[in-house]
């Protein structure tokens, strides 16, 4: 079968959260024709809806805030918080570790020069900050941007999913506890002034993961870069040498054929909306907070024509709280504050409610595997209620309570009979979590042991500041699903970026980055940003590798093989 090409572009790039965009703003700034294409009708991928903060060890940003960091010290901390190289898989091989950290500096300085702000997480720790090479301020987010800037390139964005407010993650660990501490009270003052001012003077300032992809996207526009939108890529078209020169979109107006110069480059996402898959990979349909355009169509793609598939067995796992006609919401303070734990079906503890996401997401899945844990349930006490903020209350707490997925009671007997707890094994959790609060040391989990779990914590609270009894109600108990914030399994990438066929061997003109790949990460999250920092340094990689690349022999006007 052959087909004429409609389109000849340098690059051809799929998806636009952070890889796609990032991929498309290096293309273009190093001069090549490029072209983006986005499956859904808006643009901002499943980044728009996240906290925008990228993890990048010995990052620039964090040398001008006087944070030390060094190249040893990163490729020691992958080490120490991924496991050994030969342990993981090739995809979190050693020369993919060595090109993230590399690259960090020439990712940033590149956006930096194309007009993006950043200001660094200087209090937010590494996931692992105890283990060799861990440190505090790795992690970068955007300065609040105006998405005023934008033109219509804003109705076209994913804002409506972002927060629509200038927040940033380095707000999110005081505001939980704006009402319930002086440093919490002092930063939610600086918020509101800082909403305030923007509303004052005629702007509409956005943070997090909006701020993120509305400069990168302010960026994309000002390049002249063309982007179509409802254009799935659907298939990938190689020549008779097996290089991919092009591919198939899927547009209202019926197949679009585009021959790609240098190279085709697969940023769309993982899997998190397929739910055949989901059953498949992880054995169940998923609570997910990614973009619905999540359905791995890249990654089928990328798979048709001979790529390698790894980690799909895993996700960015986290706990999330089922809210009723809405998508899962993503728990991280709730669970760590003090004056509440996690109890499995029967009333038994069985993690440091503190951990990082992926941590709690994989202990929730152990768990379940051998004690029914899914969901479990998060008891407070009176004291959490009144203290931290739960923005799943907030959210739909009427219908969670209609639905029992948010359940109070007088007394915790009378919680336990209400979920269906084992009133003796609960009964004994407790006092034994009471006694630990007591003396400042979870004996079974060690919670509130390091850096990161006292993140999200209440400094008042005495001698551990996660660790607060349950003892005074009314009580309280909010069911916890293994949620996550996408898929973690993919293509097969190396250091550049290609995708690689299941021999190892490259499949030319084909790249890929973000959650369209198996993670660099391995099956850990290092520090908070480990899905965005990659996605956006291996996005740079591949676009830079394609720009290098000499363009395939050829014509523009032959004819090609599906494939």
């Amino acid at each position: 079968m052959t087909e004429e090409w409609d389109r000849e572009v340098d690059v051809l790039i799929a998806g636009t959260g952070a890889a796609g965009m990032v991929a498309a703003i290096t293309a273009a700034d190093a001069g090549l024709e490029t072209l983006i294409v986005e499956s859904t009708g808006r643009w901002g991928g499943t980044t728009m809806r996240s906290g925008g903060g990228l993890w990048l060890p010995d990052n620039p940003v964090m040398r001008r805030r006087g944070i030390a960091d060094s190249r040893a010290e990163a490729l020691t901390y992958l080490e120490a918080a991924i496991g050994p190289v030969d342990g993981v898989g090739p995809a979190s091989s050693q020369a993919r570790r060595e090109a993230f950290v590399d690259n960090v500096a020439p990712f940033v300085e590149l956006t930096e020069r194309l007009g993006v702000r950043w200001s660094v997480g200087k209090d937010y720790p590494d996931y692992y900050p105890d283990r060799p090479g861990g440190k505090i301020g790795r992690s970068i987010e955007v300065v609040p941007i105006d998405a005023h800037k934008l033109g219509d390139w804003q109705k076209t964005s994913r804002i409506g999913d972002a927060i629509p407010v200038p927040l940033k993650n380095d707000d999110v660990w005081l505001l939980s506890r704006a009402w319930s501490t002086a440093s919490g009270f002092v930063r939610g003052a600086q918020f509101v002034f800082r909403t305030l001012a923007g509303l004052l003077t005629g702007r509409k300032l956005v943070g997090m993961g909006g701020g993120l992809m509305l400069s990168l996207g302010l960026i994309v526009k000002n390049q002249g870069t063309e982007l179509l939108l409802d254009a799935p890529l659907t298939r990938l078209v190689k020549d008779a040498d097996g290089t991919v020169v092009g591919a198939v979109v899927a547009t209202a107006h019926g197949d679009l054929r585009v021959r790609a110069r240098r190279g085709v480059i697969l940023g769309a996402g993982g899997f998190a909306h397929h739910t055949a898959w989901r059953e498949e990979h992880h054995g169940i349909s998923g609570f997910t907070s990614a973009a619905e355009g999540d359905l791995g169509t890249a990654i089928a793609a990328g798979a048709e024509a001979g790529g390698a598939l790894a980690l799909m067995d895993d996700a960015w796992w986290g706990a999330s709280v089922p809210i009723p006609g809405k998508q899962a919401l993503f728990v991280l303070n709730e669970r760590s504050d003090p004056f509440s734990i996690v109890v499995d079906q029967t009333g038994a503890r069985y993690l440091n409610e503190s951990e990082s996401y992926i941590d709690f997401g994989h202990h929730l899945h152990e768990r379940n595997e051998t004690v029914p844990a899914n969901p479990s349930w998060l008891i407070t006490d009176r004291r959490h209620k009144q203290r931290y903020m739960f923005a799943g209350a907030l959210m739909g707490g009427k219908a969670m309570k209609e639905q029992g997925i948010i359940v109070e009671a007088p007394t915790l007997d009378a919680l336990a009979e209400r979920i269906g707890l084992d009133r003796d094994i609960f009964r004994a959790t407790v006092a034994r979590f009471n006694g630990f609060a007591a003396t400042g040391v979870d004996e079974d989990f060690g919670r509130g042991r390091t850096a990161y779990d006292r993140y999200y914590s209440d400094p008042r609270v005495k001698p551990n500041p996660n660790l607060g009894p349950i003892e005074k109600g009314p009580f309280r108990a909010i069911q916890l699903v293994p949620g996550d914030l996408g898929t973690k399994g993919g293509l097969l990438t190396d250091e550049h970026g290609r995708v690689l066929d299941d021999a190892g061997e490259v499949i030319a003109g084909l790249y890929a980055a973000g959650n369209t790949t198996a993670s660099v990460m391995g099956r850990t999250y290092p520090g908070p940003g480990s899905t965005i920092g990659p996605a956006a340094v291996f996005g740079y990689l591949a676009a830079r590798h394609a720009a290098a690349a000499a363009e395939p022999v050829a014509a523009a006007d032959d004819a090609f093989s599906a494939g």
